[in-house]
């Protein structure tokens, strides 16, 4: 096991959090080791919910804190690979980070579904290029200078009058 620059509780709360995010989202970028890392836990816990016992939910719960992603797993995840022995995810490697040269990764699970998008079914009207050409020039309205605030020193000690005034010490 790697252990990835984090001291052992460090580390097992980071891969519970990403094997949640992962199992919510079905897809997660980041870095190459932690995808590695990721995918053995992952595919752990999808075996336990191809079986489905009490126990089976209870050693994924320890993993999966989130009762829904976890309701997840069980209902929809575990039921979906249930004739595969094995391979439920896959990585893709990404290229380099920007900012420290990390090698980036994709990590998803093999038979993901990928969310239906509905398309807008109304037509816009076209209008003719003639009118497009002959849209009068907008004419942009100039807004009145802004008063400077006085600085501090001079609300300080206004003249007024011929005095001198200071504000009450």
């Amino acid at each position: 096991m790697r252990k990835l620059g984090r001291t052992s509780s460090h580390r097992k709360a980071m891969l519970s959090n990403l094997a949640t995010s992962l199992l919510r989202y079905e897809r997660v970028t980041t870095t190459l080791h932690k995808a590695k890392e990721v995918k053995r836990v992952v595919e752990k816990l999808i075996s336990k919910a191809k079986k489905d016992t009490l126990a089976s939910r209870r050693e994924a719960g320890k993993m999966v804190k989130d009762k829904e992603v976890l309701r997840k797993l069980f209902s929809q995840i575990g039921p979906k690979f249930k004739e595969r022995s094995g391979g439920y995810t896959r990585i893709l490697r990404l290229g380099q980070r920007k900012g420290d040269n990390a090698s980036l990764a994709l990590i998803e699970l093999v038979e993901r579904v990928a969310p239906v998008v509905e398309k807008k079914k109304e037509k816009v009207e076209k209008i003719p290029k003639e009118i497009k050409e002959k849209k009068p020039p907008v004419i942009e309205e100039k807004k009145p200078p802004v008063a400077k605030k006085e600085p501090f020193f001079k609300r300080l000690f206004r003249i007024r009058k011929g005095k001198a005034t200071e504000s009450s010490d």
